[in-house]
Parts: structure tokens; sequence; C-alpha cells
């Protein structure tokens, strides 16, 4: 069974920065682009961060441009999710999501592995 678990959110002050982990296991991840998304409290999903599989290509939202950086360890099975200079307004739940392609797709539904996420608050 195909899985994805993410991993490192937490809470933070203004300005931190965390490392966000998404793990897979019963396949490999390097035949798969990954992409982030985020749900912040009463807001739709939106997309953060995309890597193709070869870590070649990447999509990123005008949100994440500047503070935001995604990279993959295929040896170790592993996408990450830099978070740099947080702000309030990143406080989300932070999802990877895998497309059934090696490339980074345009559109959510296209994303057809989730992980369950991981909660990051960023509060003084």
């Amino acid at each position: 069974q195909l899985q994805l678990a993410e991993s490192g959110g937490g809470l933070v002050q203004p300005g931190g920065s965390l490392r966000l982990s998404c793990a897979a296991s019963g396949f490999s991840l390097a035949d798969y682009a990954i992409g982030w998304f985020r749900q912040a409290p009463g807001k739709e999903r939106e997309g953060v961060l995309c890597i193709s599989s070869s870590g070649r290509n990447i999509d990123a939202a005008d949100s994440a441009k500047g503070r935001f950086t995604i990279s993959r360890d295929n040896a170790k099975n592993t996408v990450y999710l830099q978070l740099n200079n947080l702000k309030p307004e990143d406080t989300a739940v932070y999802y990877c999501a895998a497309p059934a392609s090696s490339f980074c797709r345009d559109y959510e539904v296209e994303y057809v592995y989730w992980g369950q996420g991981t909660q990051v608050t960023v509060s003084s």
C-alpha cells in the first residue's frame, strides 16, 4: 500500500524556521513528483511547492518564493520542505502528496496519494 507520512510540524515563533519531512512507504518516491500543500483554518487547501521526481523542476506558489524551499533525497525516500522566516499567516496543516506522474501537476485533483498532514503554528 502506498503511503506518505509528514513530520516536523510544531509551534514556532514568527521569524522562526521548521523543516518538514515527507516519507514514503510501500513505493519508491524516486518515481514521483511530490507536492506540498497547506490548509489554513477556514480556507481552502492551496499548493505551496512541488518538485519533480528528478529534482530538476520545481514549481512554487508566490507565497513560498523567497522563504520556502523544497528538496528531496530519493535514497532516503523522503522529500523536505524548509520553512524560513515564518509568519502567523503560514499557520496551517501542511500535506505532502504525489501525482501519478514524475512531473508536477497543475491541479490538486491530479494528486492521488496524500499524507495525513502535520500542523504548523506560528505564534508568539
